[in-house]
C-alpha cells in the first residue's frame, strides 16, 4: 500500500469487521489477548505498520499522515465496502486513527480509542524535549537489544503485561534493532505532527466513538494522569456521539483488561448495527 509492504492477519468470523491500530513500538501482537474474545463475533484485522514486525522496512521516516494513509488504504483493500468496520486504536495509534477517520468518513462504523493523548494535553507542550530524552534512551536500547539477555531484561513491562507466547513474538520481531529504530522514527513523527494537530485538528468522527481511559497511572505520574484524563474527557465532550469510560488498568488496556476492550467493541457493533 502506498508503495510500502504491510503484513496483515485476519481472523474471526461473521458479517461484522473490526480493524486494530497499535500504539507506538507495538504491532499486531499487542491485540493477541483481545482477538479470541471477538473471534465468534466479527472478522478481525490486525497488522504491523510499515517498518515493524513482519512488514517491510522503511528507508525514510513516515509522518502520522503517511501512517493514516496506510491505515485508510488497508481498510479500503481488506474490508468490503458493504461492511464498514469498527476501528480500535491504542495510544499513539489514536492520532493515526483520527487522521484516517478524516479520510474514511462514513466508511467507519465506530471508533474505539484506548488511552489516546489529545493534542491539547499539556504533555505535548514541550514534547520535543521529552522526545529528545526518550530518543537518547532508545538509541542505547537499539544497540543493547542485539544481546538477547539484555533485550529481555529491558522489556520486563511487556513480559509482565502480555501472554508468554505474545511476548516471545514481540521479543523476536519488535524488540530488535530495526524495531527500535522504527519506534524512534515514529516518536519523531509525533513531535512533527502535534503543531499541525493543534492548528488544524482532524474533523470530529462522524461515527459513534468510545474512549477508554485507565485509572492507574504509571509510577510517579499521578499528576500527569489526572491532567490526561481531564483532557480526554474534554475531547469526548466535543463529539457529536461520544462516550468516556474509566477502566481499572494501566496504559496497556488491551493487555490488562482485554475483556473491557472486547465488550466496548461489542457495544459499538450492537449499537450501530449493519449498514
Amino acid at each position: 500500500m502506498n508503495g510500502r509492504s504491510v503484513h496483515v492477519e485476519e481472523s474471526g468470523r461473521g458479517a461484522d469487521w473490526v480493524v486494530f491500530e497499535a500504539g507506538a513500538g507495538l504491532g499486531r501482537t499487542s491485540w493477541d489477548a483481545v482477538l479470541p474474545l471477538l473471534a465468534d463475533r466479527a472478522r478481525l484485522v490486525a497488522y504491523d505498520r510499515a517498518g515493524f514486525g513482519r512488514s517491510g522496512r522503511t528507508a525514510g521516516r513516515l509522518g502520522i499522515d503517511d501512517l493514516a494513509a496506510d491505515l485508510a488504504a488497508l481498510i479500503g483493500e481488506v474490508v468490503p465496502r458493504s461492511s464498514p468496520p469498527v476501528l480500535v486504536a491504542h495510544s499513539m495509534g489514536g492520532l493515526v486513527a483520527r487522521r484516517a477517520a478524516d479520510r474514511l468518513g462514513l466508511r467507519l462504523r465506530g471508533l474505539l480509542l484506548l488511552d489516546p493523548t489529545p493534542e491539547s494535553a499539556p504533555v505535548y507542550d514541550r514534547f520535543d524535549r521529552t522526545a529528545g530524552k526518550v530518543d537518547r534512551v532508545l538509541a542505547v536500547t537499539q544497540a543493547l537489544v542485539r544481546l538477547r539477555p539484555l533485550a529481555r531484561l529491558g522489556s520486563g513491562n511487556l513480559r509482565r503485561a502480555f501472554p508468554a507466547d505474545t511476548y516471545a513474538t514481540m521479543l523476536a520481531e519488535d524488540l530488535v534493532p530495526a524495531g527500535i529504530a522504527q519506534t524512534r522514527k515514529e516518536l519523531r513523527a509525533v513531535v512533527e505532527a502535534i503543531p499541525r494537530f493543534r492548528a488544524e485538528p482532524p474533523g470530529l468522527p462522524s461515527c459513534p466513538t468510545v474512549l477508554l481511559s485507565p485509572s492507574r497511572p504509571d509510577r510517579g505520574r499521578a499528576a500527569q494522569r489526572t491532567a490526561m484524563t481531564a483532557h480526554q474527557r474534554q475531547w469526548v465532550a466535543t463529539l457529536p456521539d461520544g462516550l468516556f469510560e474509566v477502566v481499572d488498568s494501566g496504559h496497556l488496556i488491551q493487555a490488562e483488561q482485554p475483556g473491557a476492550v472486547a465488550q466496548a467493541v461489542g457495544r459499538l457493533l450492537d449499537r450501530t448495527g449493519p449498514r
